[in-house]
């Protein structure tokens, strides 16, 4: 639904701006350009869609061999004992806590497709000790923060649409992310324990947290104290030790537990092969969109005008052109997925503005389609300050993003 305002929204606000073009300042040629731009962009979201089908079967396949080695399963008895001080009111070994973790855990490698079917399940498990039906309970929400934070160790689609729009290492950006987005998590645990008045002082919430956070801190200080030509090398190197090493274990978890690893991959690969046919409406639904609203002049108008403020508060402005992705990113995950793929193809996928738009795509997810989908899938009416915390998380999450961006790539 949400969705749906902007989309009529970008085509009201190109027509509005397009007669007045026309009509004050005697553009005549305004509407061929936007008619122009409106077929180029269709043109381009078709043709990325297309250019996704091999590298989205590959990753997708290679997906399908950690799941079924058991990766996820193992994720979840990693966090097995946060979760159970995240949230108090669920019973021991209640069926919802198990839906949870593997729900996280299937977020965390960037299994859209399995997780939300177990965030749906945990949601609906949820309901069921919940005592006002109407009414978000404490888990619900705490659960929910998590999914809209949108904690990935592997962000594939982000790395899948950079290797369509021709950068020159699609994963450069893959430790960025991982710190942005641990930033938006962090920050959604943290509200939502304050709300909930969860001690955050626990031994093991302290372990899991605190060691996270020092990692992070430790990351973040030793590439402060390095050149940028050395922080762009160690960056992609360790990104793609990091990725590569964690395929390999799939593989090696696959042969241990004696699957068909082939097999498996070929499973995986026809589904990532039917997500890339999939996204060919959306994608080039909103490019359109985005392609008018940017032709029109309206995005520079709103761009510049944040960009004045910004100088005018004696900051550097490198940032904003990636800014619309941002804006996005809390409304619609199509959406902000347009504006980063624009701002790609507009200022090139190895230009600042390309790359923190990645980062603001990785850096939380769609707070208010997960609202949307999660509770209404049970009924959830009242939702407290789910979005509130969610918001936060996404907030946290875009300055982490800005400031990581000038740290790595600036």
């Amino acid at each position: 639904m949400v969705l749906n305002y902007i989309w009529i929204a970008f085509f009201i606000i190109a027509f509005i701006v397009g007669l007045i073009r026309l009509i004050f300042f005697g553009d005549t040629g305004i509407f061929p350009l936007m008619m122009n731009g409106t077929f180029d962009m269709a043109k381009t979201g078709f043709e990325i869609s297309i250019g996704l089908t091999g590298v989205m079967t590959l990753w997708m396949g290679l997906m399908k061999v950690g799941e079924t080695g058991g990766i996820i399963g193992l994720m979840s008895k990693a966090v097995g004992p946060l979760f159970r001080r995240l949230f108090p009111e669920i019973p021991k070994d209640h069926p919802a806590i198990g839906s949870m973790m593997m729900n996280i855990a299937a977020n965390m490698l960037g299994l859209d497709n399995a997780a939300t079917p177990l965030g749906l399940k945990a949601m609906t498990q949820l309901q069921e000790i919940n005592k006002d039906k109407d009414t978000a309970s404490n888990s619900m929400i705490m659960f929910l923060v998590l999914n809209a934070s949108g904690l990935t160790i592997i962000p594939i689609s982000i790395m899948v649409f950079r290797t369509q729009a021709g950068a020159a290492d699609p994963s450069d950006v893959f430790i960025p992310i991982l710190l942005a987005t641990f930033c938006s998590t962090l920050t959604g645990i943290i509200v939502v324990s304050l709300y909930q008045r969860i001690n955050l002082f626990n031994k093991v919430i302290l372990l899991y947290l605190g060691s996270f956070t020092l990692l992070v801190s430790a990351i973040i200080w030793y590439f402060s104290t390095i050149s940028q030509q050395q922080v762009a090398t160690i960056s992609s190197v360790s990104g793609n030790l990091i990725l590569f090493t964690i395929i390999f274990s799939f593989i090696v978890l696959g042969l241990v537990k004696r699957i068909n690893v082939y097999d498996a991959f070929i499973e995986g690969a026809k589904e990532g092969f039917g997500i890339a046919i999939k996204i060919i409406p959306y994608l080039v639904a909103i490019l359109v969109a985005v392609g008018l609203f940017r032709t029109c002049g309206a995005m520079d108008f709103l761009v510049e005008g944040i960009r004045l403020l910004v100088s005018a508060m004696g900051l550097n402005t490198d940032f904003v052109d990636a800014l619309p992705t941002a804006f996005m990113k809390p409304l619609s995950g199509s959406g902000a997925r347009g504006m980063m793929v624009d701002t790609m193809n507009t200022f090139g996928a190895d230009s600042f503005a390309g790359r923190l738009s990645c980062i603001f795509q990785g850096a939380a997810d769609t707070t208010f389609y997960i609202v949307a989908v999660y509770f209404g899938s049970v009924g959830i009416k009242t939702t407290r300050y789910a979005i509130t915390a969610g918001l936060l998380a996404d907030l946290a999450g875009a300055i982490a993003a800005v400031f990581v961006a000038y740290l790595f790539f600036h």
